[in-house]
């Protein structure tokens, strides 16, 4: 006689919250796997209507920091009904200078400094905090998005 087999969990409905972490190295290869992974996970949840605006946005987050800190970052991604939430850490505490109003955008010619022009763009929210040192780890900073489940777009793009 064969064992049973256990049952497969149902899958997660949209209507409940969930969320994947995956930890980067410092390797220029980091933000290609994060966002390979993060396109996966909206495909598999049915969020694909979400995937360009997240893929883009989580790989300029996961570019900075493999770029510009000495450790590792990991990616954090969950869906909090109706928004996905994209959040990156890493270790260095320095948040990005946030300024009222437009932003600037840079030279034609520059091939960094869009960042946080695309968030602006394109996230319906985000946000920066620093983090302390804690007994449980280092401290550090999260830089977060959210994108809302609708016609695709954010606000200041339709607008």
């Amino acid at each position: 006689m064969f064992p049973v087999p256990p049952q497969r969990p149902a899958p997660v409905p949209l209507s409940r919250s969930w969320q994947y972490e995956l930890r980067i190295p410092r390797d220029p290869r980091g933000p290609r796997v994060a966002r390979r992974t993060l396109r996966a996970v909206l495909a598999l949840h049915e969020l694909g209507e979400l995937a360009e605006r997240a893929e883009l946005l989580a790989s300029e987050l996961a570019t900075n920091s493999v770029r510009y800190t000495k450790g590792p970052a990991s990616v954090r991604v969950e869906w909090l009904h109706p928004a996905l939430r994209v959040s990156v850490w890493d270790p260095d505490p320095g948040l990005p200078v946030v300024c009222g109003g437009p932003r600037p955008g840079p030279p034609a010619d520059a091939d960094h400094g869009r960042g946080l022009l695309l968030l602006d763009l394109l996230a319906d929210r985000w946000g920066a905090c620093p983090l302390g040192d804690s007994p449980w780890g280092p401290g550090g900073k999260t830089i977060w998005f959210e994108l809302l489940v609708g016609d695709g777009q954010p606000q200041a793009v339709a607008a």
